[in-house]
């Protein structure tokens, strides 16, 4: 019988050779492109990296003292004491400060599993307890997935809604894509990557003929192919150039209108802004020149292919994590509507191709199994990338969506799943928050930066340690995660954990129902398949899926268009937005008010941008997109991460006239500052990096030491403010810095080494 597991890379076969021997993973045979990131994630590297035992921060431990947090050494304590201590403490919080004063930090990537699922463990226990203060949104959507619902449809939907690539392939002539397609993104899907399937849908609709174009600083980003049509633009500048599209599109003979009539509400609105009726300025190519450094006489040529061609606009995730990110995206739905095309197969627009695996994907949506949370008691929340402002400032307010909220004062910060010293920006503003709460408790299965930066450490097991289901929407597999090794030294899953605490508590049968893992796991799986039931697909009974270890969904795979039912009926078939229709001009967004996302989309300058006055200090606008051997921070330490690094750090790649002018050569230990910040990283000089960029990819372990950060985590530089007062999302992507050739003895790593445990010698 084969076993398999399930992971937000892809899914494994898990094979024993010997008994007593440590399984290898090997990808899953039907995979056409499989995912190497999670073949090591038993290597030693890693495992040294355990938490072994439950431990407490000495200056916690002996005095409650909030001085010394990420810096001091653990004490290693039974369970139960550390229980004990864990449940006093929550019930101290509770007691004197309220609810209300209780983060439930998580960040949903902890485990592909439906059960396992750390932040729906977490949410669940605190709802049982009255409830906690919540995240909303996500560092990868913020902008967009607060922008959409008013304009077209949820983040959720449209993620599972895209055409799919035979589709593209039999009817799309021209893919025009802003911020590429990159291949190491589609590596994964949150919940479990099935069948790697971006790779091979890029190369099919190459063979079909389709031209595909690439707009954005780096030209390296699409696919096999990187010599096709790469049109270099300055980073946060696609709002003008989308503008200016739109504006060829307009004055163009093929023009017709009859799409925005029937479908859209507010052009004409809209229309007024870009030809210059309202604020003077004709948003033209010569205008989006001289902002993108694209030649106008470019811009105009691909803005009247779009109208003879059917045409896929797309548009990557990075451009909404920059300042005003509504905007970019708000602009190619409009750009899209203005061609026509939307609904029709091969035609339309994409958010988010090359962000995730799902997109594209044929698999028909099902529900899958979902751990229930219950109802929180607590209304407070923050948008998830206002982390600090809140820990820094409680009782100021804030706007999001149209309402005015004020930040809680939060004394208790318990976290389980995620790296915020991985997520967040400017992380040295992030110590300064983080020292502020009473008491930090991290679930973690490793000493991760955000484990060493914690008061009381659990230690969680990991997926391969556990039961569990694999479910990810739209690919195609349910999988039986049987537990495949038994748990590092004395780590509990984290439903026991919680399920320990719920005891101490007085909320244990509300928490557990009096089910244990595989009654959970057969509750949710049925719950699932009888909803599946409904829509005509049946599934096998439990216990002969967890016999067989695989469902495959793929034999009722079928073409997918985005919004076809929409164009063909708006009124049968409408939109969740007000109008049921597109809303180039949103009467709602434009009723909140807000100078920073006024109701349609505008170009607005980035609080920082290569067009400013900072750039004479900071002249590198710095990029900080996903890794390619990793997920986030995920295996960090395994030996195939670390096979990538240049001088032990994360490679910051320049191109070669940005890095000559400056010194460095390729190889080279190099520093990256600003007012912010400082880090080191290793050069790669390239030519698909336009000048006037360096490009360093998020997740490698935060390493601070004395005013520099060791090991290239861009977070350091990265700046902390909202995208806007709309949605409040992050803007990494806004981001200036200047670079050196660093001198001297390069300092030791020590993130991959564990921290110093003590005997237990104090008492609490």
């Amino acid at each position: 019988m084969t076993r398999y597991s399930a992971a937000h890379w892809g899914v494994y076969e898990v094979a024993a050779d010997l008994a007593g021997a440590v399984p290898r993973l090997i990808p899953l045979r039907a995979d056409p492109d499989p995912n190497p990131i999670g073949l090591d994630q038993l290597d030693d590297s890693v495992t040294r990296l355990r938490i072994a035992r439950p431990a407490i921060r000495k200056g916690w431990l002996e005095g409650r003292t909030r001085e010394g947090r990420g810096e001091e050494p653990f004490v290693e304590l039974p369970w139960d004491e550390a229980l004990d201590i864990a449940a006093a403490e929550i019930t101290r919080v509770r007691r004197d400060h309220g609810n209300d004063a209780i983060f439930g930090g998580s960040y949903g990537w902890s485990s592909a599993g439906r059960f396992h699922h750390a932040q729906s463990q977490l949410h669940r226990f605190y709802n049982m307890l009255g409830g906690y203060v919540r995240s909303v949104d996500s560092y990868s959507l913020g902008a967009g997935r607060v922008l959409m619902p008013h304009i077209a449809t949820s983040m959720d939907d449209s993620n599972a809604s895209h055409t799919s690539w035979d589709v593209l392939a039999a009817h799309c002539t021209l893919f025009v894509s802003f911020g590429g397609v990159p291949l190491k993104n589609t590596r994964v899907s949150s919940s479990g990557a099935g069948r790697h399937r971006v790779r091979g849908g890029l190369r099919k609709l190459r063979e079909a003929g389709a031209r595909i174009i690439n707009i954005g600083p780096v030209g390296d980003n699409l696919g096999d192919d990187d010599a096709g049509e790469w049109i270099a633009t300055r980073p946060n500048t696609d709002t003008a150039m989308l503008l200016a599209l739109a504006f060829v599109v307009l004055h163009d003979t093929l023009f017709d209108r009859r799409f925005l009539d029937s479908h859209t509400v507010g052009f004409d609105i809209f229309r007024a802004y870009l030809t210059g009726e309202t604020d003077g300025i004709a948003k033209t190519p010569g205008w989006a020149q001289a902002i993108t450094g694209v030649p106008a006489a470019r811009i105009a040529t691909l803005g009247h292919d779009l109208l003879r061609h059917r045409t896929m606009l797309n548009c990557a995730w990075s451009l909404q994590r920059a300042a005003h990110g509504e905007q970019p995206f708000w602009a190619l739905v409009t750009l899209a509507a203005m061609v026509g095309q939307i609904g029709l197969p091969g035609g339309g627009y994409g958010l988010g191709y090359g962000a995730m695996n799902v997109m594209g994907s044929a698999h028909p949506r099902l529900p899958g199994p979902v751990f229930p949370q219950g109802r929180n008691g607590v209304s407070a929340f923050i948008p998830c990338a206002r982390v600090t402002d809140m820990l820094l400032h409680p009782g100021e307010r804030f706007t999001y969506n149209g309402g005015v909220h004020v930040y809680p004062d939060i004394r208790l910060v318990h976290w389980a799943g995620g790296n915020p010293f991985h997520h967040h920006q400017d992380l040295n503003r992030l110590r300064q928050g983080w020292a502020r709460p009473d008491t930090i408790i991290v679930q973690e299965q490793h000493w991760t930066p955000v484990a060493r930066q914690a008061d009381i450490i659990l230690p969680a097991t990991i997926s391969l340690e556990r039961d569990d289901i694999g479910f990810a929407t739209r690919e195609g597999l349910f999988v039986a995660m049987r537990q495949a090794v038994v748990p590092h030294g004395e780590a509990r899953d984290d439903h026991a954990i919680f399920a320990a605490l719920a005891r101490r508590l007085g909320v244990e049968p509300a928490f557990t129902e009096g089910l244990d893992t595989q009654g959970w796991l057969r509750r949710i799986y049925d719950e699932s398949a009888a909803k599946i039931a409904a829509t005509g697909l049946n599934l096998p009974d439990f216990d002969h899926f967890w016999e067989d270890g695989l469902i495959d969904l793929s034999a009722h795979d079928a073409p997918h268009i985005m919004h076809a039912d929409f164009r063909r009926d708006p009124v049968g078939h409408p939109l969740p937005t007000p109008s049921g229709k597109i809303e180039i001009f949103s009467k709602r967004i434009a009723g909140f008010a807000l100078a920073d996302c006024p109701g349609h989309p505008v170009w607005l300058e980035p609080y920082e941008w290569l067009g400013h006055d900072k750039a004479a200090t900071y002249p590198l606008h710095l990029l900080s997109d996903q890794p390619e051997r990793r997920l986030h921070s995920q295996l960090d330490a395994s030996p195939y991460s670390r096979a990538g690094k240049v001088a032990g750090r994360e490679p910051v790649y320049l191109n070669p006239a940005d890095a000559t002018a400056r010194g460095i050569a390729d190889g080279d230990l190099v520093e990256l500052f600003n007012d912010r910040g400082r880090c080191l990283a290793g050069a790669i000089l390239s030519d698909a990096i336009m000048p006037g960029v360096a490009r360093l990819a998020t997740g490698a372990w935060f390493d601070p030491g004395p005013n520099l950060e060791r090991h290239g985590n861009p977070n350091v530089l990265t700046l902390d403010r909202g995208a806007s007062g709309l949605s409040q999302g992050c803007v990494a992507q806004t981001c200036l810095i200047e670079a050196r050739r660093f001198t001297g003895e390069p300092p030791r790593l020590t993130i991959f080494d564990p921290p110093q445990i003590l005997p237990r010698s104090v008492s609490p």
